[in-house]
């Protein structure tokens, strides 16, 4: 074995171990892509091409008279190459509500600063979507409550970075998509009657017909009397 002469001090020292070897052959793969010069990655220096692809989302909230329309432009990075990647480049915001206008061109500005950037900027989703309207907020048809306008532009953020790859869609397990067809079932069995009753053309509170089966026996003239077969127990 050839003898190393060691003129510095030394400071620490690690004992290198097979298990060590392995492991770092196995991440060499994982960081080769890092190591390769011609992947173009997103930083704010990327000069923005002439053409963009972008989608456009409708936000109609009950707090204004006018729909907003926000726009998410994305660039395609290392384009025809297994390294592809489209990423969000821009965003704007167009309404004819001008009240908001400042709030609307800073937010902008901002956002599309943070896609620019590059990283990983799926965290602006979570922190929009955290903002409330200390004036309270509203309910989207379909049952769903948002916050503030400032949260429902965070859920449209999240729609577009699920479409294009950069978020994953929340899905539940089998298990729980078990449970939830369950109770599903049980809450739907339960209120089958109350459903059958409320969706009547006869008035409410009528009672259930024992010749025609419709709730639609009502009082008459002192006589219970059926509004749909006209049988009647005064003859």
């Amino acid at each position: 074995m050839a003898h190393i002469k060691i003129e510095k001090k030394i400071a620490k020292y690690r004992v290198l171990r097979p298990e060590s070897k392995d492991a770092a052959a196995a991440a060499a793969p994982k960081d080769a892509l890092k190591t390769q010069d011609n992947v173009i990655w997103m930083h704010e220096k990327l000069e923005r091409p002439e053409v963009l692809i972008g989608s456009t989302y409708k936000i109609k909230t009950p707090v204004s008279d006018h729909a907003m329309y926000v726009t998410i432009n994305d660039i395609v990075l290392n384009e025809g190459t297994p390294h592809e990647q489209r990423r969000p480049f821009e965003v704007f915001i167009n309404s004819k509500n001008l009240d908001h206008f400042q709030w609307i061109v800073a937010l902008t500005r901002v956002i599309s600063a943070v896609f620019r950037k590059g990283g990983d900027t799926t965290f602006l989703v979570d922190e929009l979507k955290a903002v409330f309207d200390p004036k309270g907020g509203y309910w989207q048809p379909g049952g769903k409550f948002m916050p503030s306008t400032i949260a429902e532009l965070g859920y449209v953020i999240e729609r577009h970075l699920q479409s294009i790859g950069l978020l994953k869609k929340p899905e539940l397990d089998v298990h729980q998509r078990k449970l939830v067809q369950e109770k599903r079932a049980e809450f739907e069995a339960r209120t089958k009657q109350t459903d059958a009753f409320s969706k009547t053309l006869f008035p409410e509170g009528a009672r259930l017909c024992s010749k025609c089966s419709t709730a639609a026996v009502v009082m008459m003239d002192g006589c219970n009397t059926c509004l749909n077969c006209g049988d009647s127990k005064c003859g």
